[in-house]
């Protein structure tokens, strides 16, 4: 069992900069992808940006130019630095590896989630 641990949320001001970490533990053979997501209040969720195996990153055309994505492969951790936050940015964040496990099957996990909040 694979299990994503997010952290990094909080509170910050229009303008600030903040930076997610989602750290995957258990029985991972190789990850393809690492994403993450986000939910505001009313709305479905909504991809933000993903960078894969061979470091090719996209992002959302929402947050392009703001977010970064980076990934640390020893450590099975990706970060979401995030630039000149906006109101609109307030989420639940929520990161998603695509993996193979120790048995070579392609699956996929969660995170639980963490609040972002842009507020001043």
């Amino acid at each position: 069992q694979v299990r994503l641990v997010e952290s990094g949320g909080g509170l910050v001001q229009p303008g600030g900069s903040l930076t997610l970490s989602c750290a995957a533990s258990g029985s991972i053979f190789s990850i393809y992808s690492m994403g993450w997501y986000r939910q505001a209040p009313g709305h479905q969720r909504e991809w933000v940006a993903t960078i894969n195996s061979a470091d090719i990153i996209s992002y959302a055309d929402s947050v392009k130019g703001r977010f970064a994505i980076s990934r640390d492969n020893a450590k099975n951790t990706t970060y979401l630095l995030m630039n000149n936050v906006l109101p609109e940015d307030t989420a639940v964040y929520y990161c998603n590896f695509d993996y193979y496990d120790s048995n070579a099957y392609f699956t996929s996990a969660w995170g639980q989630g963490t609040q972002v909040t842009v507020s001043s």
